[in-house]
């Protein structure tokens, strides 16, 4: 195949006008590069997904036990997830999105990671509000089983908990919102959230008040556009 950009997909949300589009840059040959963006925002590269993989091993190497029942929040390209489905203790993984084409992408094999979610028995996609799932303590974040407790949550939807998609999603990032999601993990469960940028003492110290043990990770990976390093933040918070 020939081609230097290819709008694959594009569709009006709530949010703004999505798209997945896949491009070559002449300097890396014939890599297809996958892209979202969302309106003005360009929310993910598969080009950059280190991050995304150090979220999940990160997250899940602080859990405790096997059979461990997972939740990612946001789908996106879908590293979070496939990285956590490698962890041969995981039982279940729900990943919740809000945005139903992002999901229907992995559904029809539009991006490369669709296919090994489709195919894992463990794993379900479920279109919903992660944000407002997380506000309502009396259900699960897996909706076949709204009593479940989770062993680990691993989140990657904002950029950073200071820079949001939606100002919804603020109330999440304060002391009351990590409390409610909190109530839906196991004794001794694990909260990873990943952003962009170095980790913030702030948000590390405020992470500590809700959940006791917490860790902030520098992850530093290779930007081959730039021929420099780029960095990302993976927090890891486990229940005391």
């Amino acid at each position: 195949m020939s081609f230097d950009y290819e709008e694959l997909d594009y569709q009006p949300t709530e949010l703004g006008d999505l798209m997945l589009r896949r491009r070559r840059l002449p300097q890396l040959g014939d890599l297809d590069i996958f892209e979202v963006k969302l309106g003005e925002y360009f929310l993910m590269s598969s080009l950059y997904h280190e991050a995304e993989w150090q979220l999940s091993k990160l997250g899940l190497a602080a859990t405790e036990g096997e059979d461990l029942d997972v939740v990612v929040g946001g789908l996106g390209l879908g590293y979070t997830a496939v990285s956590a489905l490698e962890d041969k203790r995981l039982k279940s993984l729900v990943v919740v999105d809000y945005l139903k084409p992002v999901i229907e992408w992995h559904q029809k094999g539009l991006v490369p990671m669709g296919e090994i979610l489709n195919l894992d028995e463990r794993c379900r996609l479920v279109h919903g509000d992660f944000f407002g799932l997380s506000r309502d303590v009396t259900k699960s974040f897996d909706p076949l089983y709204p009593e479940k407790k989770h062993d680990a949550i691993l989140l990657d939807i904002d950029h950073t908990p200071t820079n949001v998609l939606h100002q919804t999603n603020t109330r999440f990032y304060t002391e009351e919102g990590l409390r409610e999601m909190a109530t839906r993990l196991k004794p001794r469960g694990v909260f990873a959230l990943w952003a962009d940028g170095e980790p913030e003492g702030d948000f590390t110290a405020h992470l500590g008040k809700v959940f006791g043990e917490v860790e902030a990770h520098k992850v530093v990976f290779a930007n081959p556009v730039t021929n420099g390093e780029s960095c990302g933040a993976v927090y890891v918070a486990k229940l005391v």
